[in-house]
């Protein structure tokens, strides 16, 4: 297990709220899951930033991965393991919020997901 307890930002809040709008999913952790992966995917390292955890959105770390905790898990090991930042637990945590605020930010700073067709959309595109 990566982490106990995911605290979000209040901006990743605010994003993921709007996010929830436009799609219908209804649960945070559901978009966070398509949030991570978006991420994951973009191919780069996240910036280094300093991130609040000062919204009241907070979830345990199986509430977040659910039944696939150990594919997300893998998932943020081997992005770590191909980008020579070790597997300890301090930098899959560190990496694991960037990533989440990250693909929460572009899913919700684009124009492309203006509804739930949109999220799949781009979940299935080659860009």
């Amino acid at each position: 297990m990566i982490v106990k307890q995911i605290k979000l930002s209040n901006a990743a809040k605010d994003k993921l709220a709007r996010l929830k709008g436009k799609t219908g999913i209804q649960n945070w952790n559901v978009l966070c899951r398509w949030a991570l992966c978006y991420s994951l995917k973009e191919g780069t390292i996240p910036t280094d930033i300093e991130i609040a955890s000062d919204s009241n959105v907070e979830m345990s770390w199986l509430t977040f991965a659910g039944e696939y905790h150990e594919i997300y898990e893998a998932l943020i090991k081997e992005w770590c393991i191909v980008n020579k930042l070790g597997t300890d637990n301090d930098t899959l945590a560190k990496y694991l919020k960037l990533h989440l605020e990250r693909g929460i930010g572009y899913l919700s700073g684009t124009n492309f997901v203006k509804d739930l067709k949109g999220l799949l959309d781009k979940s299935i595109s080659e860009e």
